[in-house]
């Protein structure tokens, strides 16, 4: 399977401009038999890991067993050094240290909000000169709640859309996240919440049972139907029940409506499904989320309808975000309930989360509870997401964005280690809540 491929399926930036962003660097595929220099294991998939030992000598025949072996470490157990691999032989560690690291991206700074939401700004291992030769940047945020502990990751470098409501989606594309590149987003989380088995203390009879991260969604930066090979992969690791272990239906998807690549994201990944809809009307989500002016409401919602394994159980989340004046009516409500009529749905309201520039507001809460209202008496559960994260820069659609506006002196200080009150008093312009 490709690593890093972008799928150009009825993409025509000419035809159509104003829809998505080119890279400004698509790597090549890997070749999985060749060795990286010392590229590191964390994050690889099983047939990645045997390559990765077939490459330094091992046999074939010893493949399997030293791969299950150094799988367990690496994912079960969150080992940070070839020798604490016990099990593992002398000679072989040593090819390993020798040929791999252990290395996880570097954390560049870990933030706390006062809801005790966490954003961890990572720093991935160069890949070349389009990474500026120091590695790209992404953010990942943590957020705890009762009884579950969501972990929101990044696919891509940057965002392939141009939403107009979204602050992430101002920035350029980058470049796609390599499978191994998603997954450690988990394994960071799992470092910085001592979150490997043996470290989570819990009742008798019970270990290993209450996870601090218990359900991953891949709605930080980027559009994952655009990297799907990747998704793909980094979920079967995420979801390996001899590794990391999470529930395939605790890993959520979501995407603008790539229509295209739905179906395949349902039968390779066997992931839950959100939908950034936001709009009842073509004419007014071709505003906000262009990549509607390629596939519109009706063909996003056939392929819905289409989606493998939706039931009742396994229903499609609809992401609505609240904006003022523009899709808040009662009559937008009532709409939304007829468009989605026979879809096994839960249906997500966001407060907006304005930022500097935004021509949009957030609704009032009285109009935001009246949409709830009326959709719900339809049938359907209608929570309103509770903002978290703003006093940090880590709510919906605020990813990343500031940090690359902070001016040099800030991003200095940011490097240094001084703390986020610090970095963001002194940026350009911070978060207006």
């Amino acid at each position: 399977m490709a690593t890093a491929s972008f799928d150009t399926a009825r993409r025509d930036a000419s035809a159509v401009p104003a829809i998505e962003k080119r890279p400004d660097f698509e790597p090549q595929a890997e070749t999985p038999a060749m060795p990286l220099g010392c590229s590191s294991l964390v994050g690889l998939t099983r047939e990645q890991l045997k390559a990765r030992l077939g490459a330094i000598g091992v046999s074939e025949r010893e493949q399997r067993m030293r791969s299950g072996q150094i799988w367990h470490w690496l994912n079960v157990r969150g080992a940070k050094a070839f020798d604490d691999m016990t099990n593992v032989g002398k000679g072989l560690k040593a090819q390993l240290a020798q040929a791999y690291t252990l290395d996880r991206p570097e954390v560049i700074t870990e933030q706390v909000s006062r809801d005790g939401t966490r954003k961890w700004l990572m720093r991935m291992a160069p890949t070349g000169k389009h990474d500026h030769n120091r590695g790209a940047e992404i953010e990942c945020v943590y957020i705890p709640g009762r009884g579950r502990g969501t972990l929101c990751v990044s696919s891509q470098v940057g965002c392939t859309l141009t939403c107009s409501f979204c602050h992430t989606g101002t920035q350029r594309l980058v470049r796609n996240l390599t499978a191994a590149e998603i997954t450690a987003q988990l394994v960071v989380a799992r470092d910085h919440l001592n979150d490997w088995a043996g470290q989570n203390p819990t009742a008798p009879g019970e270990d290993e049972i209450r996870r601090k991260v218990t359900n991953i969604v891949f709605m930080g930066m980027g559009e994952p139907l655009y990297n799907l090979d990747n998704v793909v992969d980094a979920v079967g690791v995420m979801a390996d029940q001899e590794g990391l272990g999470l529930s395939r239906r605790r890993i959520t998807v979501s995407t603008s409506g790539v229509v295209p690549q739905m179906q395949r994201l349902g039968d390779e990944a066997h992931a839950m499904l959100a939908i950034s809809l936001h709009a009842v009307r073509d004419d007014l989500r071709d505003t906000l989320v262009p990549l509607n002016r390629k596939y519109p409401l009706a063909e996003l919602l056939a392929a819905c309808r289409a989606y493998p394994g939706l039931n009742n159980a396994r229903r499609i989340t609809f992401e609505y975000v609240m904006l003022k004046g523009i899709n808040d009516t009662d009559a937008d409500a009532r709409e939304l309930v007829r468009l989605l009529k026979g879809i096994p749905a839960k249906i997500n309201l966001i407060p907006f989360n304005p930022w500097p520039g935004s021509a949009y507001e957030c609704s009032d809460w009285e109009r935001i509870e009246r949409f709830s209202e009326i959709v719900y008496e339809a049938g359907y559960a209608s929570p309103v997401r509770t903002p978290r994260g703003r006093d940090i820069l880590a709510a919906c659609g605020q990813l990343k964005s500031e940090t690359e506006k902070l001016r040099a002196r800030a991003r200095m200080m940011l490097e240094d280690g001084i703390g986020a009150e610090g970095v963001y008093a002194g940026a350009d312009d911070g978060d207006e809540d």
